[in-house]
């Protein structure tokens, strides 16, 4: 919850606006601003302060606890120009709330953490447990000076300049271990504790049971993930517990769905009772993974509770990313998002130029040239297999006749794969034309590298019989350069010769050009690669000097 506190009719306007973009996520404290400020730090997140810094600063101090504990507190001013993160960048999170906030006034967001003003991840923002010399290695990664990786299990990391060897350290590791000096420690979540328990099992049972488990074999409880169990034991008030103290969910199966995990300590006990020969092993093990602590049982007399010790291998994270047609205000802040949080960046060499400079340092970019777009799948692909975070980049949106398909067919279920739409050419295009996708209407690909011309003809046949507006892409190239008069051939059987036709070079781009012609007077010969050729259907009409189809035929005959 972000708690919202203003003392003018100026900050009290902002404050609405806030309050109406956010509405499920904030609260507006009235009355005296000093009380307001009290009570809001005390049941909120974070905190939006329409105030001057020298102001809330003064208001907040007595109220501190530790960089861990305080929420973050975000100042805007009177004049709405500047949301500056004032406590809390990263651990309260008020770096990112400056910049949402930013977002929604159009103030500048003003960030001061080292980390984040020099597009840095900082240690602790990257959602793991992280113990050690924190501060220190941080300043060493500011400096430039030599910080060295040691990833002991794997996990999708975004991108740190790292080094082979270095006098600072970043370790990543599930091992119960004591930082040394300059080392820093990152907790992934790699473990999982499948719990067995009795019909009222003490919760201090099954946390001492767990405890010893992860401290025998050297393991960190803060790398534990989930608890994972029964189904019949969903409600077990002992297990619920322990998940909620250990701040882990408790995960259920089936007892079917475990009954099919090999174990090696079945028994006929939990068979008898909940209908699967193993719950602790099998629970823990049922998304694969090694068996670090076999099935072992509570000290207590009868023992109530049995727990088994897993560590699931870090999956890596494929973001394949539409760039947009090419204009950076096009490019759409999930895409910025997912560019910064990549390790590895895999593209096209022209692409990669376009958003170079969004890049944290530390990314490493794999590029080619034109013609290699199933290498770079694959690449991409490999990289995340082996544990990297990594975005795959194509221009406008990656699934319209770009990167997704290729990448996909690639993929299997042993990674994870997110999709960031992109802004594609057909939607720039008719921007810029006006309104010409208003009805139905289709894209198609006019190039026959990977499509026989036969059947790009078939659709294009049945896209003009079915009186859909057509976007052509590719539509004409040096060696290809017959195929687009054959198209509009098709269209023209179908259409008048007057029916608009818009034809975009560049979409959003400096070179950017739009025309507005006819299916008769088109010229072939103007269009090229870098072009989209939009063709109207029978209702399409020139408006004003604008490409418009109606949103329904009533209109058509409502307008002769």
């Amino acid at each position: 919850m972000i708690g919202l506190i203003s003392a003018t009719a100026a900050g009290a306007a902002a404050r609405d606006r806030l309050a109406a973009a956010w509405p499920d996520r904030t609260r507006v404290y009235d009355g005296p601003v000093a009380d307001a400020v009290r009570t809001a730090f005390a049941e909120c997140d974070r905190l939006v302060c329409f105030l001057a810094t020298g102001a809330v600063v003064r208001l907040v101090a007595p109220l501190l606890h530790g960089k861990t504990d305080d929420p973050g507190v975000v100042c805007v001013d009177e004049a709405g120009r500047f949301a500056v993160s004032l406590l809390g960048g990263h651990g309260g999170g008020a770096n990112e709330l400056a910049r949402e906030v930013g977002e929604v006034l159009g103030a500048e967001p003003v960030v001061t953490t080292a980390t984040d003003a020099v597009g840095l991840p900082g240690l602790d923002t990257l959602g793991l447990p992280v113990e050690g010399d924190v501060a220190a290695v941080s300043r060493a990664l500011l400096d430039g000076e030599a910080v060295a990786l040691r990833a002991e299990v794997t996990w999708p990391l975004p991108p740190l300049p790292v080094a082979a060897e270095g006098a600072y350290t970043v370790r990543v590791t599930d091992r119960l271990v004591e930082p040394g000096d300059g080392e820093a420690v990152l907790r992934p979540p790699t473990l999982v504790v499948g719990v067995g328990a009795s019909k009222g099992a003490p919760v201090e049972e099954v946390l001492g049971l767990v405890g010893d488990a992860l401290r025998e074999a050297g393991l960190s409880a803060a790398s534990v993930a989930e608890l994972a169990t029964v189904d019949a034991k969903a409600g077990e008030p002992g297990l619920v517990e322990a998940a909620r103290r250990l701040g882990v969910p408790l995960v259920t199966h089936p007892a079917g769905e475990l009954a099919r995990v090999e174990v090696p300590n079945p028994s006929d006990a939990p068979l008898a009772a909940v209908g699967t020969p193993s719950v602790a092993e099998a629970a823990a093990l049922v998304g694969g993974g090694e068996l670090l602590v076999p099935k072992r049982k509570s000290a207590g007399y009868p023992a109530m509770a049995t727990c088994a010790v897993v560590r699931r291998p870090g999956r890596g994270r494929l973001a394949v990313v539409g760039l947009g047609p090419g204009a950076r205000d096009l490019l759409t802040p999930r895409a910025r998002d997912e560019l910064r949080r990549a390790s590895v960046l895999v593209g096209l060499d022209q692409y990669v130029d376009q958003i170079r400079d969004l890049l944290r340092p530390g990314t490493r970019v794999l590029e080619s040239g034109l013609g290699a777009e199933e290498e770079r799948a694959r690449t991409a692909v490999e990289e995340a297999r082996r544990g990297q975070a990594v975005a795959l980049i194509g221009s406008g949106d990656a699934g319209v006749y770009a990167m997704a398909s290729p990448a996909l067919a690639e993929a299997s279920d042993d990674i994870d794969v997110v999709g960031v739409p992109g802004v594609t050419a057909a939607l720039a295009a008719g921007a810029l034309l006006g309104a010409p996708l208003g009805h139905d209407h289709v894209s198609i690909s006019l190039s026959d590298l990977h499509t026989p011309w036969e059947v790009i003809e078939r659709r294009v046949r049945a896209a003009a019989e079915a009186d859909l507006v057509v976007t052509f892409y590719n539509p004409r190239s040096r060696g290809r350069d017959w195929q687009l008069p054959k198209a509009l051939a098709v269209l023209a059987g179908h259409r008048a010769p007057a029916t608009p036709v818009g034809v975009v070079r560049n979409a959003s781009r400096a070179d950017e050009s739009v025309r507005l012609t006819t299916l008769a007077a088109l010229d072939p010969a103007t269009v090229d690669m870098m072009t989209v050729v939009t063709v109207g259907n029978t209702a399409t009409r020139d408006i004003a000097g604008r490409m418009v189809t109606p949103r329904g035929y009533r209109w058509q005959e409502e307008t002769r």
